[in-house]
C-alpha cells in the first residue's frame, strides 16, 4: 500500500508510486502501474470529516429545511471512510439509508487555526468526490446526526484527488444504477469552500489529511441491497460503490 501519482490520459492512465505522504515533496520511487492492475483505496488518510448540511436551497427545501444562516457543521468518524469499488453497508438498524453526493475538500496545511476567508485556498491540498451516505430515518429521529451518518462504510471517497481544480462552478452528480437521482452545481452553494474553510478553522484545528463536506443537491433518495452508486464530479471522476446489507 502506498500513495501515487496519476499520469497520463484517459487511454492509458498508470500509478507512479511516491514516498512519504502526498502533502510533502513529491518523490517518484519509480515504481509504475496501469491503472487497471492498481486497487484504488480511500485518497486520504483522515482524523476527522466534517460534514456541512443543508448548503445547497433546493436539498434543503426538499426535506423541509429552512436554510442556515451559518453553516451546519457535523462530524463524520474516520471510521466511515470507505475507497471505490468498496460496498457501502445497510445497517440493520435503519429502514431508509440514502445516497448524498458531495465535493471534498482535502486539507494539506496544518495545523491551522482561525483562518481568514482570503487564506483558505492556501491550506487546500485538493479535491475528490464523496458520498454522505446517511440514514435518514435515524436522522430524524435522533437529535444530532452522529448515528445517522457515523455507520462504517458510510463516507465513500475518491477516486483519487485534483490538486489543481476550480471549483466554483461544477457539475455535481449522483446515479443509482442507470437512473440519475441528483444533479447540481457548486455554484449553487449557499456558503462557498473558502467560507467554509474559514469558518470550520474557527472552531477546531484543520490537520494535513482532514475533509470537509460541502453539501449535497437536490434529489436524495434511498439506496437498496444490489444498487451501485456513483457520485461524478466534473473535473475529478468517478466514484462507484455497491450496497449490501448487513444482517
Amino acid at each position: 500500500m502506498s500513495f501515487g501519482v496519476v499520469e497520463g490520459d484517459a487511454d492509458g492512465l498508470t500509478v507512479a508510486e511516491t514516498t512519504g505522504l502526498p502533502f510533502d515533496e513529491v518523490r517518484l520511487t519509480g515504481q509504475r502501474w496501469a491503472l487497471s492492475d492498481v486497487r484504488l483505496l480511500a485518497p486520504i488518510f483522515s482524523s476527522k470529516v466534517i460534514g456541512i448540511g443543508r448548503n445547497y436551497a433546493d436539498h434543503a427545501a426538499e426535506l423541509g429545511n429552512e436554510l442556515p444562516k451559518e453553516p451546519l457543521m457535523f462530524l463524520k468518524p474516520s471510521t466511515s471512510v470507505i475507497g471505490p469499488r468498496d460496498s457501502i453497508k445497510l445497517p440493520p438498524q435503519s429502514k431508509q439509508v440514502e445516497h448524498e453526493a458531495e465535493l471534498a475538500v482535502v486539507i494539506g496545511v496544518g495545523p491551522v487555526s482561525r483562518l481568514s476567508r482570503a487564506d483558505a485556498s492556501r491550506v487546500i491540498f485538493g479535491y475528490t468526490c464523496a458520498n454522505d451516505v446517511t440514514a435518514r430515518d435515524l436522522q430524524k429521529a435522533d437529535v444530532q446526526f452522529t448515528r445517522a451518518k457515523g455507520f462504517d462504510s458510510f463516507c465513500p471517497l475518491g477516486p483519487w484527488i485534483v490538486t489543481d481544480l476550480d471549483v466554483s462552478d461544477l457539475e455535481v452528480r449522483c446515479e443509482v444504477n442507470d437512473e440519475v437521482r441528483q444533479l447540481g452545481r457548486t455554484k449553487d452553494l449557499v456558503f462557498d469552500v473558502p467560507t467554509l474553510v474559514s469558518y470550520v478553522s474557527h472552531v477546531m484545528t484543520l490537520l494535513p489529511g482532514d475533509v470537509i463536506l460541502t453539501g449535497t443537491p437536490a434529489g436524495v433518495s434511498p439506496i437498496l441491497a444490489g444498487d451501485t452508486v456513483t457520485v461524478r464530479i466534473e473535473g475529478i471522476g468517478d466514484l462507484a460503490n455497491p450496497v449490501v446489507a448487513v444482517e
